[in-house]
């Protein structure tokens, strides 16, 4: 396997840069739309267990299970818990639109209110139901907001068991940073696979806020897939782990799943 993943890592270079060693690294936008251009299959599903871990060392842990299918341009993602009782059948719905300047739609429902609740634009930013990551970032899975970026190659550096390219990106404007709750990303790709295998967030002020740590990839249908995300926030020394298993590019999926009726009656 790191012989087959050494081997797709020249290649892409290869590819990328043409011949020679001194050739430029490609452009940041075109590292952007390649990871976006990258096969995620049409449909995916996967359980997926969190493991919240506080400073102090103490562990709660959750699971759910996570469904996505492509609508043509357009992805829609859905996240039903299943435990702990205490978030049993909470349930999460973005429809991710392909045009520029939409805003996506998000949707939480709350069982014990009964009651399905829109996200705002402006919330994306904050933290997925306890966990380390945001809204926006559980959206995105492994691919990126290109429109909400300028983006710029940084360098090329050794990471893992091959070479990445550094990739900065940097919000349009200040709005957008106060939304998203960062003022820069960091990210090193791996371009055999076009996956980040770290990711690295700046808050709005530049200080330091989380690393990503992106592990354990795996074909699964032929579909390049990370099993293990640990991220840790050392602004409050909370971090989460995220495990997927029972990973399924080829089953089909009801398209009920993907609306707020599918997020009130749970999973089947």
């Amino acid at each position: 396997m790191r012989s087959r993943r050494l081997l797709g890592t020249l290649a892409a270079f290869a590819l990328l840069a043409g011949a020679p060693a001194t050739a430029e690294l490609p452009a940041g936008d075109e590292i952007a739309r390649r990871i976006n251009a990258r096969d995620d299959g049409e449909s995916m599903s996967r359980t997926l267990e969190m493991e919240l871990i506080d400073k102090r060392g103490s562990k709660r842990v959750r699971s759910a299970r996570v469904l996505r299918r492509w609508f043509g341009e357009e992805k829609r993602l859905a996240f039903y818990y299943l435990s702990p009782k205490t978030v049993e059948d909470t349930a999460f719905l973005v429809h991710d639109h392909s045009e520029v300047g939409r805003e996506d739609d998000q949707w939480l429902y709350l069982p014990a209110l009964r009651k399905v609740r829109r996200i705002a634009a402006r919330d994306r930013g904050k933290n997925f139901l306890g966990t380390d990551m945001s809204y926006e970032d559980m959206k995105n899975e492994t691919r990126v907001t290109r429109s909400d970026y300028t983006w710029k190659t940084l360098r090329e550096e050794a990471c893992d068991d091959t070479v990445c390219l550094v990739l900065e990106a940097t919000p349009l404007d200040a709005e957008i940073a106060r939304a998203v709750g960062y003022g820069r990303i960091t990210y090193w790709i791996d371009p055999a696979m076009w996956i980040a295998r770290k990711v690295v967030y700046d808050d709005v002020a530049l200080r330091h806020k989380k690393t990503a740590l992106l592990s354990e990839f795996r074909e699964v249908n032929g579909i390049w897939t990370v099993h293990v995300l640990e991220v840790r926030n050392h602004q409050t020394g909370h971090r989460t782990v995220f495990r997927s298993r029972e990973v399924d590019y080829q089953t089909q999926l009801d398209p009920d799943r993907f609306t707020e009726r599918g997020l009130r009656r749970g999973l089947p």
